[in-house]
């Protein structure tokens, strides 16, 4: 079933030294944009994430150091890449978790302000997970019926994740989930929104977690000590935590969703 589109979607895949959202960098991008029409355009980048690409890295996706020595740094394409996702809403496999977040740090990181959480986001594992908790090359065979071949090759397991969210469409098209507070719905249907909204683990605020709505909308911190208080409450109360979190070792895209609630408790 072909995905109905308000927006272009951009499916994406990385590959990094790492597992680590705030210290480790791409090393690949693979992006699949789907047009309104239908029409498909791929875009793929080897990156030189100015690092040491980890054994464990390597062993998984095969990229090593020396691989992307001669490579552009992500500075180098981040704008090229932020135009082609312009306008877009993305998806990917564990893309909430994982990829989208670390992509938001790479952009900070190049000083190039794109707007990431403005747009709608599918993560084709969660579908999977909450319906048939498995891995994507699982999810191509069960879905596609086929084995993946070259997983962990970047623009491989975009395509495949792509494929596996069409199949998706047609396999639970009028099939009921029942969520862990027992509410019933049809979830996957063929709606960009809907499909962003089931995709969704949680209520995050920043990508990574640290500040989530609760269940009045506030945002409220997700850690430490201050787990469950309301951001603003905090800042209020506790001037120096603001600082802490700023000098910390915490994603920049925390830290500038911080600061945007600290400057809009300035002008109220």
């Amino acid at each position: 079933m072909l995905l109905n589109l308000k927006n272009p979607v951009v499916f994406l895949d990385l590959e990094t030294t790492g597992m680590d959202i705030v210290k480790d960098r791409i090393v690949e991008i693979a992006l699949l944009k789907i047009h309104l029409d239908g029409k498909e355009e791929e875009l793929l980048y080897r990156i030189n994430p100015e690092m040491a690409i980890s054994q464990e890295a390597t062993r998984v996706h095969g990229i090593t150091s020396a691989d992307v020595a001669n490579e552009p740094t992500f500075k180098a394409v981040a704008k090229t890449l932020a135009k082609f996702i312009e306008g877009c809403d993305l998806g990917g496999f564990n893309s909430n978790r994982f990829d989208i977040p670390l992509l938001a740090e790479e952009f900070l990181r190049a000083d190039v302000d794109i707007e990431m959480k403005k747009r709608k986001f599918i993560d084709v594992q969660a579908i999977f997970h909450k319906m048939e908790k498995r891995t994507l090359a699982a999810a191509y065979l069960f879905y596609c019926q086929k084995p993946l071949i070259d997983a962990h090759s970047a623009m491989a397991d975009t395509r495949a994740t792509y494929e596996v969210l069409q199949a998706q469409l047609d396999t639970y098209q009028g099939v009921e989930y029942e969520d862990n507070k027992g509410k019933t719905s049809v979830p996957v249907v063929n709606d960009v929104e809907k499909l962003s909204e089931f995709s969704a683990y949680d209520r995050n605020v920043d990508f990574a977690g640290r500040i989530v709505y609760n269940e009045k909308g506030i945002e409220v911190f997700n850690f430490g000590k201050n787990k469950g208080m309301p951001v603003e409450k905090v800042l209020n109360e506790q001037p120096g935590y603001f600082g802490w979190i700023m000098n910390g070792d915490f994603p920049l895209y925390t830290k500038r969703v911080l600061t945007q609630i600290k400057l809009r408790m300035m002008v109220k």
